[in-house]
């Protein structure tokens, strides 16, 4: 969405800044609706909603985040690495220490009850991001929040200047809201409201006719859950949908030929990540983790199955994101992997319970599992349920799993600093001097200092290989030719209240 003026605000620049000016109105923002009513739009995700939560538990699940996306709004969203634009905020204001931010509302804005949006709520919306303990509230631990009507301040309690990065995922709802206001028909703070939900099926949205900004150009969006890409495709080419994602790189280049489609790719932050255990009696040790990176073929993989999206990664974050350092590539050598795992006195008797969801994934693992069979390493596919995946996930019951990783607000403080730490028990993994670096990282004022550090908690990650990191993923998006407006959003998501569709 554009807003009447533009603010692109690097987070680094912020810190010497006591006032940013963000996105004022020159003329009426909340937009004149005139171009509503202009039919209805059908779109397929290769991940089911599970949840239409914001800021609960499945907050930064795939179908949970893309809803979230057309339902709410944060205080800001990111349009570049350290850029945002002002969404609920107007302006904001960081003192130079980087240990308060406070960000001022616009003038009247709603909810789609009609009920003001007050900082009152965007503080109980961040408390509740907190209390969810879910994956993302690790990004704000320890800091304070406090609201009046029309500003909440936050007071993290060291220096934080990737903080407004990390603020883009926590959606506004209602000071009130519990995890039984989201079973039906939640009251939203964006571009569309909720008409029906099942969860794991059909989302259908409308316009929400109370928000700030401009209304959205159809009349109905529905989002669906179809996680085979043949029937995406199929439904997509027959005019069932209008936009689809998550398409395997054969189906890029038949879409191409096709007049009636357009094929769009956005650059994004996703890193496919397979994370090893390190918890694991068998995986304790770098040698063995490194080895088994070292026993598969990536390059062949992205060849062969990701020629149109996938590029052999060289970091354990994207390109676009700041602290990005590129590394040394693991050379596919299997004999070598085989010596070092012999060498490094690993169990060749234990199964190794490789876990994975998502239909996408599902050629792929069996690709991997293949290699690593070829050096005589047992491995357990295990497919499951996006709720099961995300259950198991977080209590470490897996020994491999594999997951496209991006990093929202694109400051590496999202990734690094929120899944590799001691305290964070996501992969296994603890080592107090990456917790140092990462502290360095995330509380430094000085850009470069923070780049330096990120460089070195990236080398560690990579060369003690937390996990195997193989894959940058482009965001490939299909349309029929009769969708205007179609824009995915800076992080490369896809945002619908921009098109339209001719009739």
């Amino acid at each position: 969405m554009k807003f009447p003026r533009h603010a692109a605000i690097a987070a680094t620049a912020l810190l010497s800044l006591l006032a940013v000016a963000a996105c004022g109105a020159d003329g009426d923002s909340t937009g004149s609706g005139d171009d509503a009513g202009r039919g209805e739009v059908a779109v397929a995700s290769p991940f089911p909603t599970e949840s239409i939560d914001p800021n609960g538990p499945l907050a930064i699940d795939g179908g949970t985040r893309v809803a979230s996306l057309q339902l709410y709004s944060p205080l800001l969203e990111t349009v570049g690495p350290g850029k945002f634009d002002g969404r609920a905020a107007e302006r904001w204001e960081i003192n130079d220490a980087a240990t308060e931010f406070t960000f001022t509302l616009r003038d009247g804005i709603t909810f789609s009850d009609g009920s003001p949006i007050t900082g009152r709520d965007v503080a109980a919306s961040f408390e509740r991001t907190v209390a969810s303990d879910s994956p993302f509230s690790a990004n704000f631990k320890g800091v304070g929040v406090k609201a009046t009507d029309d500003t909440v301040t936050f007071t993290p309690a060291d220096p934080d200047p990737a903080l407004p990065a990390k603020l883009t995922g926590v959606m506004i709802t209602p000071a009130g809201a519990t995890e039984g206001s989201y079973l039906a028909k939640p009251v939203t703070s964006g571009p569309f409201q909720v008409e029906s939900f099942t969860p794991g099926g059909n989302l259908v949205m409308v316009p929400n006719e109370k928000y700030w900004g401009e209304k959205p150009k159809v009349d109905k969006l529905t989002i669906r859950s179809i996680p085979e890409v043949a029937a995406r495709v199929t439904a997509l080419q027959t005019g069932e949908l209008d936009v689809i994602w998550g398409i395997s790189d054969d189906q890029v280049a038949q879409l191409k030929g096709n007049p009636e489609i357009k094929v769009v790719s956005a650059a994004g932050s996703g890193v496919i990540t397979m994370w090893m255990n390190a918890s694991t009696p068998a995986l304790e040790k770098a040698e063995v983790r490194r080895a088994l990176w070292q026993a598969v073929d990536f390059d062949k993989k992205i060849k062969a199955l990701f020629p149109e999206t996938g590029e052999l990664a060289d970091s354990v974050i994207g390109r676009t994101v700041f602290g990005y350092a590129p590394q040394k590539p693991v050379v596919h050598d299997p004999a070598a992997a085989k010596k070092a795992l012999v060498d490094a006195g690993f169990d060749f008797g234990k199964t190794l319970r490789f876990h994975f969801s998502q239909a996408q994934f599902r050629q792929w693992v069996n690709s991997v599992a293949s290699d690593l069979a070829a050096i005589g390493v047992k491995v357990e596919v295990l497919e499951k349920e996006q709720a099961v995946y995300t259950e198991d996930l977080l209590a470490l019951n897996w020994d491999i799993n594999i997951q496209q990783v991006g990093t929202l607000g694109l400051d590496a403080s999202y990734n690094l600093g929120r899944l590799y730490t001691c305290a964070a028990k996501r992969t296994g993994y603890c080592n107090p001097e990456l917790d140092d670096t990462l502290k360095r990282a995330g509380t430094s004022t000085d850009p470069a200092k923070r780049q330096a550090a990120y460089a070195e908690a990236t080398e560690l990650i990579w060369n003690q290989a937390v996990g195997m990191y193989p894959m940058f993923v482009k965001n490939v998006f299909a349309t029929r030719a009769g969708v205007q407006g179609f824009v995915p959003d800076g992080e490369g998501l896809p945002r619908f209240d921009t098109v339209s569709v001719d009739e």
